[in-house]
């Protein structure tokens, strides 16, 4: 009787994976190249004419100084971008606040508080509000005085303006001259905020933006 034959199967042998190198610095690369471009003109110089060690010199110190710029760009760039975090973080505790800026608000059929700044000699003091295209609505006077006022957002024959954006100006008066035209700061309501290249942008209720270093104040919603 024929014994059976016994197989032993063969455990394969793993192909080891080839590690991907590491990428090398941009930098160490560039220096790397500029020692070789260095070394192959001292190599074909003209032994008439060579190359002074103050020259060769003065080209190390050209390339330390771009090495030096660049990587201080980078830092830069870096401490920027953190910076914009963490200002982000802050400025989302700003939604739902009130910020006061000169930007147009939003006019829903409530009073607009308005806060003019008029020149103290001026013996003519009005306020000018504009519609979202820039177009003069109303104009009205107003004491000459920094206390805020308010506009009822009402023509003079008692009919509502449209809701929508409005913005506001004070003109300041003396003897019938134009002294000053000046935007007037109001409140609006913050809904958002972003983040446009270096600057953090708050969206005002109605969909104003301003930019967060503009505004001026900021309260409770009233």
């Amino acid at each position: 009787m024929i014994a059976p034959t016994s197989f032993t199967s063969a455990t394969a042998t793993p192909i080891p994976r080839a590690t991907p190198p590491e990428p090398t610095p941009v930098l160490t690369s560039d220096f790397e190249t500029f020692l070789q471009m260095l070394t192959a003109q001292a190599k074909y110089q003209d032994p008439l004419e060579p190359i002074g060690s103050s020259e060769y010199a003065a080209q190390l110190a050209q390339f330390s100084m771009v090495e030096q710029q660049v990587l201080s760009n980078d830092l830069l760039t870096a401490l920027t971008s953190q910076l914009g975090s963490g200002n982000m973080a802050q400025m989302a505790n700003w939604i739902g606040m009130e910020a006061r800026t000169t930007a147009p608000v939003k006019f829903d059929g409530a009073p607009i508080t308005v806060n003019p700044n008029p020149v103290a000699v001026a013996d003519d003091v009005q306020l000018v509000v504009y519609d979202v295209n820039g177009t003069e609505v109303q104009r009205q006077n107003i004491p000459v005085s920094s206390a805020p006022v308010e506009w009822a957002g009402v023509s003079e024959d008692g009919t509502p303006f449209t809701n929508g954006l409005y913005r506001f100006e004070v003109e300041s008066r003396a003897n019938g001259e134009l002294l000053l035209a000046e935007p007037a700061e109001t409140y609006a309501r913050i809904t958002e905020a972003r983040v446009d290249g270096t600057d953090t942008l708050l969206i005002l209720e109605g969909g104003t933006p301003v930019i967060a270093s503009s505004v001026t104040g900021l309260r409770e919603p009233a």
